[in-house]
């Protein structure tokens, strides 16, 4: 199997010792504790898991500085996006600043439970000038139009590095037990199945017919064993599908129209960024550590609105050394139902013209949706436009 990126092993940073938890939770008992972002919450869970393997906790403003500017830690260490514990100002005490641990408290559970046991290695400010530039270094803008650069900017200008140990999953273990897996899970499964060429596909969005032939067209390409359909579970901007509702879709569409022991389902623990290229990377690098020997990406992967050229997200690997990554990258094209060739093609690889193909816009699939129709088949699987509708239906 592949390799975990840049290490032997896989190092994930969810303490699962009981007689661990309580030291560290013994050790921390009379320790300052404080309300995370849900950034900051999901950035533990993924180092939890091992997707961030690597890396041992948050950055540095002099690695966020080099991350946003290079792609790289100071140490040449390909990386994409600052891993990073961000607050305001504000809401640090002085029994923070004098703190050599502190208790990060998760926002998205009621009550605020512990998430993880932080060690104070800095407590740094970033100015105006440099949380600007960092987000147009890492999302290509700076307006708070875009949702990543909203949320980068609402949480705060401080920011508190240091090695961190996770003693939970958040959410994501409770809400969707099925599906939520961790790195080290999907290492483990790989293995159980006999797979080696694994094929990963990356989603926010529940799949239709496109999404699904993208999957297969791969899979036959590179005679790959198996499909990881690898889907986020966190936060998402306004007007997304909820996960529970994309969920559902995938598992129907995978067990009536996939062979058996062909495709794995997860979900892992992540607000979504929408940094295009630079996200598309950081999915490379966390489905290597995944045990997957591919991951497809396609037209605008990671995209949100036009802040991207459409294959941005694939010529950004065209940058990246030969032998940084050991995963390797199936580049999609758009991917339409062509009534000529009578089945869903890629344009690249299509004879055909945009009139033969079946075409709908995002906002057309809702209203039809929240109108209670059904999806063109070409378009979508009937099961998975009937759950789509049902949800639609009851906004």
């Amino acid at each position: 199997m592949i390799k975990p990126y840049s290490s032997e092993v896989l190092n994930p940073l969810y303490v699962k010792e009981e007689s661990h938890r309580k030291i560290l939770l013994g050790e921390t008992k009379n320790s300052p504790s404080i309300v995370i972002s849900s950034a900051a919450a999901a950035n533990a869970v993924m180092l939890a898991c091992g997707y961030f393997n690597p890396l041992t906790g948050y950055m540095n403003l002099t690695e966020v500085l080099s991350v946003a500017e290079r792609m790289q830690m100071p140490s040449g260490l390909l990386w994409p996006i600052p891993v990073i514990n961000q607050l305001s100002g504000e809401y640090l005490t002085e029994g923070i600043k004098s703190a050599r641990k502190i208790k990060l408290c998760d926002p998205n559970i009621e009550g605020n439970p512990v998430i993880a046991i932080q060690s104070v290695r800095k407590i740094e400010k970033m100015s105006e000038e440099q949380i600007r530039k960092v987000s147009e270094q890492i999302f290509g803008t700076s307006s708070t139009e875009h949702p990543g650069v909203a949320a980068f900017f609402d949480s705060g200008d401080t920011l508190i590095s240091g090695p961190i140990d996770v003693l939970n999953y958040s959410y994501f273990s409770t809400e969707f037990p099925d599906t939520f897996k961790t790195a080290v899970e999907i290492r483990n499964e790989i293995k159980e199945r006999g797979w080696e060429t694994v094929v990963a596909f990356q989603t926010r969005n529940p799949m239709h017919r496109a999404h699904e032939e993208l999957c297969r067209m791969a899979q036959k390409k590179l005679n790959s064993d198996g499909i990881l359909i690898h889907m986020l579970l966190g936060k998402l901007k306004k007007g997304d599908i909820p996960a529970e509702v994309r969920n559902a879709s995938i598992k129907k569409m995978v067990e009536i129209y996939f062979p058996k022991n062909t495709v794995m389902i997860a979900g892992y623990g992540f607000d979504m960024l929408y940094a295009g290229p630079r996200e598309a990377v950081l999915h490379a690098i966390f489905r290597q550590n995944s045990g997957c020997s591919h991951l497809i990406v396609g037209r605008d992967h990671a995209g949100v609105g036009n802040y991207y050229g459409a294959f941005d997200s694939q010529t950004i690997f065209d940058r990246i050394p030969g032998g940084v990554l050991q995963i390797k990258i199936f580049r999609g094209d758009h991917t339409v139902w062509c009534n000529k060739c009578e089945k869903v093609m890629m344009m690249r690889d299509c004879p055909h013209s945009k009139e033969d193909y079946l075409l709908l816009s995002g906002t057309r699939v809702r209203e039809m949706l929240a109108n209670g129709d059904v999806l063109p088949p070409e378009f979508s699987r009937p099961e998975v436009s009937k759950i789509l509708s049902k949800f639609y239906k009851s906004l």
